[in-house]
């Protein structure tokens, strides 16, 4: 169970990598002139992940991903390991929850000012 567990925490840290780091790379992307950072899939699929983050916190409910990983270790015996103290350090702190919400609030609405500012390709 232990590496389950420590399998769905290298997924939630790739998922909020693609969350924080989608919004760069897109500015960037359409700095630069790329076309795929106006892909609607990655578009749409970027905008969902953040807005579905928002949404939880702003309901006061947990990161599914957060809670599979917490019952996948519930009654562990023994010390992290490797994978586990890395990306634990990268992707929780401890500061009031509101803080975090506050954040991905804030992250979303950038996100929508991106939608609007470098749109997506139209509909074909």
């Amino acid at each position: 169970m232990i590496r389950l567990a420590d399998a769905v925490l290298v997924v939630h840290a790739l998922i909020a990598l693609f969350i924080v780091g989608g919004l760069p790379a897109i500015w960037i992307g359409s700095g630069l002139g790329s076309e795929w950072v106006r892909s609607r899939l990655f578009r749409l699929t970027h905008l969902f992940a953040i807005g579905l983050v928002s949404a939880l916190s702003l309901l006061g409910l947990a990161c599914p991903l957060t809670v599979l990983e917490d019952w996948l270790r519930n009654g562990s015996v023994g010390t992290q390991g490797f994978i586990q103290r890395w990306v634990s350090r990268l992707l929780y702190y401890d500061v009031s929850a509101w803080v975090f919400t506050l954040a991905y609030v804030v992250f979303a609405l950038m996100v929508l000012l991106t939608w609007r500012l470098v749109p997506p390709r139209p509909r074909t």
